[in-house]
């Protein structure tokens, strides 16, 4: 049994190996500088831990791994295309650096080299490994196309935010931690509590990002507070103070979200305030954090083999950046 951080930087160290050929440079130079920017490879370890939640690590979990982190890249390229964003972790996006058509060529290739390595999966494995990867990948297509619709449309539903939250991001951490499991040999019934597991993680996940975004510490998270609402990006917080707001602070939010005043992000947050929205924020991610611990006690494994996975959540709910 490994720990979490044991298993990161197993796999950070083996996902140093190159993962393109070197011609044309005009194509692979750009993947290696993107995936050279690094990230905490949650989802590729998670793979792991999945794995070894029910048996040593499969050696195809590696390959697993290492395709689940290319299809996560892939999506960040091209998110940073549709986002118009110039910055990924403090270095400039491939689509800036380049350009758009090389940067939509970057994301694709890597797509297809994440199928190049789960065609390395033994062939017993594949069929099952296949279609949870292939429902995935559509899944989280069609959350990035809820959040751009999103950004359009006046009013938005909690439910609907939650729907798109959990295709967006949560519906990758969850399958990769069944990937894993199913390597491992996981019964079906085990498989479905691990992956709820990771689809209650990654909710409670957004909801801490939306509330560090907005109440963060900026010395502590590395940059200021209020981003979100800048952009006026629908977030669980926003969305909560347009339920919970009287009318009088609804006016003032929805008079604060189409102006650019110097003082908006201060003005906003205080309307949060007011609402109670950060207390709720907390409520809300302590209640998905319950509900996730519920379906990892159901998982039919000693309870010594869950600390790793009990390790990974409380890393993701405590960090500062």
């Amino acid at each position: 049994m490994h720990s979490f951080k044991e298993l990161s930087e197993k796999f950070n160290k083996a996902f140093e190996a190159e993962h393109f050929p070197t011609a044309p440079a005009s194509l692979y130079e750009p993947g290696n500088y993107f995936l050279s920017i690094g990230g905490k490879r949650i989802r590729p370890v998670m793979c792991l831990l999945g794995n070894e939640l029910f048996s040593d690590i499969h050696p195809d979990a590696y390959q697993l791994a290492n395709a689940v982190e290319l299809f996560h890249n892939f999506t960040l390229v091209h998110d940073d295309m549709m986002d118009e964003a110039s910055l990924r972790r403090g270095k400039t996006t491939v689509h800036v650096k380049y350009d758009e058509s090389t940067a939509l060529l970057v994301g694709d290739v890597m797509l297809i080299r994440a199928y190049e390595y789960i065609q390395h999966i033994q062939p017993q494995y594949l069929p099952k490994i296949l279609q949870l990867f292939n429902r995935t990948a559509k899944e989280v297509c069609e959350g990035q196309q809820l959040d751009m619709d999103f950004s359009k449309m006046e009013n938005v539903s909690m439910d609907n935010y939650i729907h798109m939250i959990t295709l967006k991001t949560s519906v990758l951490l969850a399958a990769s931690l069944e990937m894993g499991a199913i390597l491992g040999g996981a019964s079906v019934n085990n498989c479905q509590h691990l992956y709820e597991f990771g689809k209650k993680i990654g909710i409670a996940f957004q909801v801490q990002d939306d509330y560090l975004d907005a109440f963060g510490d900026a010395a502590i998270f590395g940059k200021e507070p209020g981003g979100d609402i800048k952009q006026n990006k629908k977030t669980f917080l926003l969305i909560h103070a347009l339920e919970v707001a009287n009318a009088t602070q609804k006016k003032e939010l929805n008079d604060l979200l189409s102006s650019n005043a110097a003082d908006k992000v201060e003005k906003v947050l205080a309307i949060f305030k007011s609402c109670g929205v950060d207390a709720w924020a907390e409520a809300s991610k302590a209640k998905y954090m319950q509900e996730a611990f519920e379906h990892l006690e159901a998982i039919a494994v000693v309870s010594d083999r869950k600390k790793p996975l009990i390790e990974l959540a409380n890393y993701l709910m405590n960090r500062n950046q």
